[in-house]
């Protein structure tokens, strides 16, 4: 395993770790709520508000990637 990838899964594993308490998962429901993972983020009109929100929609489903277990 070369050295970026053993840092990747590294750094996967400290997000698991953060979110995988009590705690994170409250942050990641809120989060959910928060950062519209379940609706459109879709605005007819402001195409500034469409990014914005999908946006905010992508650092969650990040975060959500980061902390799914790894397939070896």
């Amino acid at each position: 395993m070369d050295q970026q990838n053993k840092k990747l899964l590294e750094l996967k594993k400290d997000y698991k770790i953060t979110f995988d308490t009590e705690e994170g998962t409250r942050v990641l429901n809120d989060l959910e709520k928060r950062c519209h993972e379940f609706v459109t983020t879709f605005s007819k009109d402001s195409s500034h508000e469409t990014a914005f929100l999908e946006g905010q929609r992508s650092i969650l489903i990040f975060l959500k990637a980061m902390i799914k277990p790894h397939k070896e």
